[in-house]
């Protein structure tokens, strides 16, 4: 079992709280990103978001629409970043297909649920989701209530 070192940075770039929140995530996936230089300088840097963003299926393939990568003030004078340009991603074609078919036939969704790196290429993980109704996210809201609640208890005692 590795630990990890006192000081060792983290590989996770960003993460989609509200995915959870606003979804009932059954299973994941990873995928990777089709980026420009400037933008993967930006996400080293940290200067990414990915709450509103979603992901689309179409003619086969998978893009992430709404992400919003920040380019850094020292980028290059001769390109024009585009902070909300649409990105592929980059699936097995099986991947896509199943994916394809929960979205047209079961209604489900794909959601970016964290951004991170790994062996320095940066990877997208997706969720399939159902999405929650409002009493679903009040009850989820009361579970963690109680659970915090209970684990306070348990450290008095």
């Amino acid at each position: 079992m590795s630990k990890k070192k006192p000081g060792a940075v983290s590989n996770t770039i960003v993460l989609n709280k509200k995915a959870g929140h606003d979804f009932f995530i059954e299973e994941r996936l990873e995928a990777g990103l089709v980026l420009e230089g400037w933008e993967a300088k930006s996400l080293r840097a940290g200067k990414v978001q990915i709450r509103d963003s979603y992901i689309l299926l179409k003619d086969g393939e998978a893009f992430l629409f709404g992400a919003l990568i920040t380019p850094l003030p020292t980028a290059s004078t001769h390109i024009h970043p585009d902070s909300m340009r649409n990105r592929k991603l980059l699936l097995h074609q099986r991947e896509l297909s199943r994916l394809i078919g929960a979205v047209e036939r079961k209604g489900y969704t794909v959601v970016p649920t964290a951004m991170y790196w790994k062996k320095g290429r940066a990877k997208l993980e997706i969720g399939l989701a159902k999405g929650k109704q409002s009493h679903d996210k009040r009850q989820a809201e009361k579970e963690r209530d109680w659970q915090r609640e209970k684990q306070r208890l348990l450290k008095i005692h």
